[in-house]
């Protein structure tokens, strides 16, 4: 298969997702940073894209088919970050309804004649779309290992006034298997001054997310239950605190691309987290223009 371009740090293929996910070799790829096309968002003026789909399940079906070939060719300590906005049913009537985007009040353009539509929930209706997905996924034997919220500080305002205005979008941590490698001291975020870093956690109540007591490298182990056990962490760790499960990150507009394209800040977390050194990293649903301006720089 030849590449749509190549240079000493990139590859990219361009073609459809899973059938160009099949002709790649088994166990390639070290982590999977992508985000998919959203329902019902964008005409990318392709037949058979995903986001066209007549229903959520039938979307969902259609990324299933994608990441089962992702799965193939991730290696068994691989890890797959996986970020998707969810949507809302809309129009006036229970059925053929188009959507609307949450996660900073974006709208899909109703003048796209092949938008996706939602057939069987009446309008106003959220959609559940990332956990539709990510229990799809679990069912098919991944390990879904977080629930990690996307905060946008700087969404896009809405003039909703019957409900709140969306401000975050889910990213998963899944993987293939129980273990898996996992550098949380890549992504320790300094101490705050909340509390003096030095503190040493009290018996019984030392899962703090600033009471680690070493950093965990490698494939992971993972430690006690200190709550459970009332064995206390000595000190708090010198690299920062575990960031936890809500990443507050601006998006970021991007010349030459739509404005819905995930900010570089949250695509390096996660593969300073989830990459072994010189391993090699997936995004099965790039934009051949985008990624091309990305990398010519």
């Amino acid at each position: 298969m030849t590449p749509y371009y190549t240079d000493d740090a990139v590859t990219l293929y361009h073609g459809d997702a899973a059938a160009t996910l099949a002709h790649l070799e088994p166990g390639s790829v070290s982590c999977i940073v992508t985000s998919p096309p959203y329902f019902g968002l964008r005409d990318y003026g392709v037949d058979g894209q995903l986001g066209a789909e007549h229903s959520p399940s039938a979307y969902v079906e259609a990324l299933l088919a994608v990441f089962q070939q992702a799965r193939r060719v991730l290696t068994e300590d691989g890890t797959l970050w996986l970020n998707l906005g969810d949507a809302y049913s809309s129009g006036t009537s229970g059925q053929s309804n188009l959507t609307e985007l949450t996660g900073g009040g974006q709208k899909a353009d109703s003048s796209k004649t092949s938008r996706a539509r939602v057939d069987s929930l009446p309008s106003k209706n959220l959609l559940g779309l990332p956990w539709r997905l990510a229990f799809a996924l679990q069912d098919d034997g991944w390990v879904l290992r977080n629930d990690v919220i996307w905060s946008k500080p700087n969404a896009m305002p809405t003039s909703v006034t019957d409900r709140l205005g969306n401000r975050h979008e889910h990213l998963f941590l899944l993987s293939k298997a129980q273990r898996y490698w996992f550098d949380l001291d890549a992504i320790r975020q300094p101490y705050d001054g909340d509390r003096a870093p030095s503190r040493r956690a009290r018996s019984g109540h030392a899962n703090k997310p600033n009471t680690i007591a070493r950093p965990w490298g490698g494939i992971k182990q993972p430690q006690p239950n200190m709550e459970a056990t009332g064995t206390a962490h000595t000190a708090a760790h010198e690299r920062g605190r575990n960031p936890g499960d809500v990443w507050t990150i601006a998006t970021q507009p991007f010349p030459g691309a739509h404005f819905a394209t995930m900010p570089p800040a949250l695509a390096r977390r996660c593969v300073l987290a989830g990459c072994k050194p010189g391993g090699t990293v997936l995004d099965p649903f790039s934009e051949p223009h985008r990624f091309a301006r990305t990398y010519a720089s």
